[in-house]
């Protein structure tokens, strides 16, 4: 538990000065993308958004073009994001946040509360725990075969079929649809290939230090959407849900037939039900609140 609690707190560190892709104009919407992954992974959600909003998605410390050296703890990722609202002068925001960026933004959430308005939560809880197979050397070949052919020739059917079926990302994804593969194309790979060993060593950490918020999500007033896919290896539907009930304001959806990246499974439904949720929640996006 100490361990656990020093990586919160974390020791004094400067904040780095992220890389943000911006579109649109209005309310602004926070897009914080998983691991591996970038602020480009997260188009799915911004290139809808920004038609009403403003959207920003940041390369985290580590990830996409916000590079560095240095090792870091999971809590400089909350300095950086501080550091980003401040300098784009933005005094209460909607966070979005998939996978690892969920948990930020539930931790965004509990360090600036007046700064959050709400939470969209995909694919992520705040006692985050997985059932992933083992995995082979087949495994990773096949993974490797499929995602070099898949760059190649977006969702031809032939790799799907033979080699991206039987590779991860079939742990990933449960609809192996060209759509899907598109997005495994265009922004997966590059996102992979981009992530630092400093952002793989901050996450391993925290996860062995048995991250665990549950208890202090009752802090957390704003209205809360929890999204997940029911065949989610990475991070569970059970602990999806688990968030969303020890959230004081939260609705709860699972997707049958998805799994991690469900929103680049059934991107329109997705978005439909985030359109609907705030719909009946405009408070998220009024900047008087």
């Amino acid at each position: 538990m100490e361990e656990f609690t020093e990586l919160l707190i974390g020791k004094i560190s400067q904040p780095v000065q992220l890389n943000v892709y911006c579109q649109g104009q209005g309310f602004p919407i926070l897009c914080l993308h998983g691991h591996p992954g970038s602020g480009l992974c997260m188009s799915v959600f911004t290139d809808y958004l920004s038609q009403r909003f403003q959207t920003l998605s940041p390369d985290l410390r580590g990830y996409g073009r916000s590079r560095t050296v240095e090792g870091f703890q999971m809590s400089d990722h909350l300095i950086d994001l501080e550091d980003l609202l401040n300098r784009f002068q933005i005094n209460r925001c909607l966070v979005l946040g998939w996978s690892l960026g969920g948990i930020l933004a539930m931790e965004l959430a509990l360090r600036l509360p007046e700064r959050v308005s709400g939470l969209i939560l995909i694919a992520t809880a705040a006692r985050p725990r997985g059932n992933h197979p083992a995995i082979a050397w087949q495994d990773n070949l096949y993974t490797g075969i499929a995602s070099i052919l898949n760059r190649v020739s977006p969702g031809w059917r032939w790799n799907i079929e033979t080699f991206g079926k039987r590779s991860l990302y079939r742990y990933l994804i449960q609809n192996h649809s060209a759509t899907a593969y598109q997005y495994l194309a265009q922004e997966a790979l590059v996102a992979y290939l981009q992530t630092s060993k400093a952002a793989t060593d901050a996450l391993n950490q925290a996860l062995k230090a048995r991250y665990n918020r549950l208890a202090d999500l009752e802090q957390i007033l704003c209205p809360c959407l929890v999204l997940a896919g029911e065949a989610d290896r990475h991070i569970t539907a059970q602990s999806s849900q688990e968030t969303a009930q020890h959230l004081q304001e939260s609705e709860w959806r699972c997707y049958p037939h998805t799994a991690h990246l469900f929103p680049w499974e059934i991107p329109n439904q997705v978005l439909r039900d985030i359109d609907d949720w705030i719909q009946r929640h405009p408070q998220v996006v009024d900047l008087k609140g």
